[in-house]
């Protein structure tokens, strides 16, 4: 727990953690305005964010976003509180999903379209539970790759808090770690860094991640909601008292064996 009283298993809260420590841990519209008005972030169409009450004008959700920067966010709820907060740590990638999904949407209003394509659903699978994992040592990441999570996890637990660290970036997956639940599962983007990267502040580290990922989202990238890598949460240690036991790897249910797939 923080000063604050923000629970935090395994430090998957460390992303928030610097606007975190400047408020009270609770969903408040207040707190988010002091906070925004400390962050100056934009859409792609150079609209301020704001965080307000949901409107009742018609307006869909996105396409608010992109004409007023207006972000609906309902009071007292934890989902919107822990999206405004993702768009104040990411900002850039958050203003990038929010241009896509514009895009997305008039090209599904063409004649002759109808559902929503594989091109949303990533975006709304990575918005809602995406994690962004880093490692100095690309033979961790082989590992997450081919599903290998009694290696992963219990083998390598030492190496994984020196060389591997993960960046929760969706905000339904931070509502959930309040209450963490067998199965947890993130969607995940891998990159390597160096172990200079994982020397450096906090800040820097999340500026960087967030330069990162919108440059690739601006790029059409991460297109297809299969090309994640799923993350299962609960296997990271400290997460759970559980994963103590390297018995606990042995539920594969939890610890779902895979194919190996091509890296992102």
């Amino acid at each position: 727990m923080s000063q604050r009283g923000f629970p935090s298993p395994g430090g998957l809260f460390a992303p928030l953690s610097p606007l975190l420590e400047r408020i009270a841990f609770a969903p408040d519209l207040a707190a988010l305005a002091v906070l925004s008005s400390t962050h100056r972030v934009q859409t792609r169409s150079g609209r301020r964010v704001s965080f307000l009450p949901p409107a009742t004008d018609g307006l869909d959700y996105e396409t608010r976003i992109w004409t007023r920067g207006e972000v609906a966010t309902r009071p007292d709820n934890w989902h919107d509180f822990f999206n405004a907060l993702v768009w104040l740590t990411f900002p850039h990638a958050k203003a990038v999903l929010n241009a896509r999904h514009v895009e997305a949407l008039a090209a599904d209003a063409t004649p002759g379209r109808s559902g929503r394509g594989h091109d949303r659903d990533a975006m709304t699978h990575f918005d809602e539970c995406g994690v962004i994992v880093v490692a100095s040592d690309p033979s961790l990441l082989a590992l997450l790759r081919g599903f290998q999570w009694q290696k992963l996890f219990w083998e390598r637990r030492l190496d994984l808090g020196r060389s591997l660290r993960c960046f929760v970036f969706g905000h339904a997956t931070y509502e959930q770690l309040l209450q963490p639940f067998r199965g947890l599962t993130a969607k995940g983007v891998l990159y390597e860094a160096t172990e200079d990267w994982f020397r450096r502040p906090l800040a820097a580290q999340l500026t960087d991640l967030d330069q990162r990922l919108s440059s690739e989202l601006a790029a059409g990238d991460h297109r297809d909601p299969r090309a994640f890598h799923p993350l299962p949460l609960l296997g990271l240690p400290g997460v759970t008292p559980d994963s103590e036991n390297p018995a606990y790897y042995a539920d594969r249910w939890q610890f779902r064996p895979g194919r190996s797939r091509r890296g992102v």
